[in-house]
């Protein structure tokens, strides 16, 4: 399954969103997925397994428990199918990086000088 193919599921991508903080048990991660989407545990179960098989998260056991984390594995694949596309937003970022500056430097001079 391509990377974008495992991402472009909703209920996919906010798992991974719960996962960027650290380590989850299952049962936590259901019970969120559960209150957001109204799915079954055995729904939030494939789901899991769907990242778990396609390499963007693993999972270790810890007693009765599965605790989940993210693997970057799957995310460099997505990360590497958009480099080709970086050259059409990166300059408009660098250059909205220099208005910022260039704003906050003109406020810090307005500050010291008393200018509004």
């Amino acid at each position: 399954m391509h990377a974008f193919d495992v991402l472009g599921d909703p209920v996919r991508r906010r798992i991974l969103e719960l996962l960027t903080d650290g380590e989850l048990p299952a049962g936590e991660i259901t019970t969120a997925i559960q209150h957001e989407f109204g799915i079954s545990q055995p729904g939030v179960s494939q789901h899991l397994r769907v990242l778990r098989d396609n390499g963007f998260a693993t999972v270790r056991p810890e007693g009765t428990r599965r605790l989940y984390t993210v693997d970057p594995a799957g995310l460099r694949e997505a990360d590497t199918w958009l480099a080709a596309f970086r050259r059409f937003w990166t300059p408009h970022l660098d250059a909205l990086g220099t208005e910022i500056a260039r704003g906050k430097r003109d406020r810090r001079r307005a500050a010291e000088t008393g200018e509004r």
